[in-house]
């Protein structure tokens, strides 16, 4: 039961950091032709002869965008359980006939991060500042669409798949040290060596990972003493195999 709680109160936590900072305003008519005006443009550009690193920034904020209007309509969704308004069934319609529509989870009933554009941006720009930014967009978009409820039970996660998320995440902090969003990919880091830590056959691997977790962890909380995820780690480490 203390397992329990402790798991929902990790998971209540992270969502609510997950959230934008800046209120966004509901959709009107004005605000969807906007959406679909930028997404057009990124489209062309997307299409377009230019250099690689052109394209690649396109692809990043064609995804960046894409994700902003899926944070609006899972709002609805949260609220209502479907999305409700003109504007918004408007959008939808647009961006699916466009070729760009929402990625959606019927398990969660709620629109999922556009991954592939920050795939595509990867693969245009593998280094610099674009892949940056594309590197913590996967991050962190894989990683909240992966549970529900407790981030120590993601839904269907592969070995592969978690072991691409360490790999993004800690070629994320080495290369670029300074990241403005370092303290979130942090967090998701941890996480993740908890998760490798669970799933890892017994052996060296296990207490590898184990070990990434609490040194990590500890680095966590001196560098972001004030951060509310410090709050989270004692419970997030608590999740360990036992002995390890």
């Amino acid at each position: 039961m203390r397992e329990c709680m402790i798991r929902r109160f990790v998971a209540c936590l992270m969502a609510s950091l997950a959230l934008d900072a800046v209120a966004h305003d509901l959709l009107s008519a004005e605000s969807v032709q906007a959406y679909l005006a930028r997404v057009a443009d990124l489209q062309k550009t997307l299409a377009s002869g230019n250099a690689g690193e052109a394209r690649a920034q396109a692809s990043l904020q064609l995804g960046e965008t894409l994700d902003e209007i899926r944070e609006l309509l899972n709002r609805d969704l949260e609220a209502h359980g479907k999305v409700q308004g003109l504007a918004s069934s408007v959008l939808m319609s647009e961006l699916t006939g466009h070729g760009a529509p929402l990625a959606y989870s019927a398990r969660t009933n709620r629109f999922t991060a556009n991954l592939t554009y920050y795939r595509e941006a990867l693969r245009l720009a593998p280094s610099g500042p674009i892949a940056a930014q594309a590197s913590f967009r996967l991050l962190k978009g894989y990683f909240y669409d992966s549970f529900s409820d407790d981030p120590l039970q993601p839904a269907a996660q592969s070995q592969a798949q978690l072991a691409e998320q360490i790999r993004l995440g800690e070629d994320l902090l080495k290369k670029v040290p300074r990241h403005a969003e370092r303290e979130e990919a942090s967090f998701i880091l941890v996480v993740h060596y908890v998760q490798a830590a669970r799933t890892a056959e017994r052996g060296s691997g296990r207490a590898a990972f184990a070990q990434k977790a609490r040194v990590m962890a500890g680095e966590f909380a001196k560098t972001y003493p004030e951060s509310l995820r410090s709050a989270a780690l004692p419970q997030l480490l608590e999740g360990l195999p036992a002995g390890r």
